[in-house]
């Protein structure tokens, strides 16, 4: 089934998904680098934290989540332990895998982070769910509130 031709709403409703995503990422890459973190230390925080309900992970799944290749995984890890932030655990279940947890420290790091992130996320909340409402987004554009609000 062929794909339909993108409207004119459908060209702005993309490019302004894009900017609030561009200025969200800009936040929180400023967010890191106040809290003396760089913003893929801080991403690599988050994913050990947040993986499989806070599970120790691999560093193979670490790469995976951050989209990034395993070598580089593995030296953002080093970094990672030798900041304190990380330590290297032994997988009871393969003796050839290694997994990460976070240090204290990191914990205290990434709760104040997250915290920033949640308010961020929750003031642009409104913003995320107008995109591909035309009307919203006709409103979002001139400036007027649009009918649902």
């Amino acid at each position: 089934m062929p794909r339909k031709q993108p409207t004119q709403a459908d060209y702005s409703a993309l490019a302004e998904f894009r900017y609030v995503l561009r200025r969200f990422l800009d936040f929180s890459e400023k967010a890191a680098r106040k809290a003396g973190l760089t913003p893929r230390q801080h991403q690599a925080l988050l994913v050990v934290k947040g993986f499989r309900n806070g599970a120790p992970i691999s560093v193979g799944d670490l790469a995976e989540r951050l989209i990034i290749h395993h070598h580089s995984a593995v030296e953002l890890t080093d970094r990672l332990v030798e900041a304190g932030l990380v330590v290297r655990l032994p997988d009871p279940h393969d003796q050839r895998r290694v997994l990460l947890s976070l240090t204290e420290h990191a914990e205290a790091f990434l709760a104040e982070l997250s915290g920033a992130h949640l308010d961020e996320l929750s003031r642009i909340r409104p913003l995320l769910g107008s995109f591909f409402d035309p009307d919203a987004l006709a409103a979002t554009k001139s400036g007027a509130p649009s009918k649902d609000a």
